[in-house]
């Protein structure tokens, strides 16, 4: 009796707490995998994209090449290899430019938008239907009163990780 009663006084309680864990909770599926048929594609070869934008900040290239280089190793089974591969990347960075995105009241810029734009060339010499020639663009926001120079390293990489995921999901996830 008294244990059926304990029950029924902690029912409320014990249901908010489990509503209210649940609302804390969320599944998140990320669709980076990639759909490689790999009896047919084996190799990788990914050239060292140039900078060859107006604009220039010295470590964009290298970053660059390093995230693609990295998405490439850590996501698939494929060799890497200098020349030949059987999926070939290879294109240049073509634009970093920041642009006054708002103006104030006072006449100032409020906002600047700095954009990086990445030529392409994909050939997937297993199946030339998949060869593609693309541009691919990332842009961030920030305040006009921070210089370039204490947000750029932050928001290149955020923008580096960005057409880096584009760039591979274009070539290898196929959806």
């Amino acid at each position: 009796m008294v244990l059926n009663e304990m029950i029924r006084k902690c029912r409320i309680p014990v249901i908010l707490s489990v509503m209210l864990l649940l609302a804390g909770c969320k599944v998140s599926y990320k669709f980076t995998g990639a759909s490689i048929d790999y009896t047919k594609v084996k190799t990788v070869s990914i050239d060292q994209f140039q900078n060859r934008a107006a604009y220039q900040w010295a470590p964009m290239a290298t970053m660059f090449n390093e995230a693609l280089t990295d998405a490439f190793v850590q996501q698939t089974k494929l060799e890497q290899v200098a020349r030949g591969g059987d999926l070939q990347l290879a294109g240049e960075i073509t634009a970093y430019d920041q642009f006054n995105k708002s103006i104030s009241s006072d006449g100032y810029s409020a906002m600047v938008q700095l954009k990086m734009t990445v030529n392409v060339r994909f050939t997937n010499n297993t199946n030339h239907e998949e060869d593609f020639e693309r541009q691919f663009s990332a842009t961030r926001d920030f305040d006009a009163t921070q210089s370039l120079d204490s947000v750029q390293e932050e928001l290149v990489e955020q923008m580096i990780k960005e057409i880096v995921e584009a760039i591979f999901n274009a070539a290898v996830a196929n959806w």
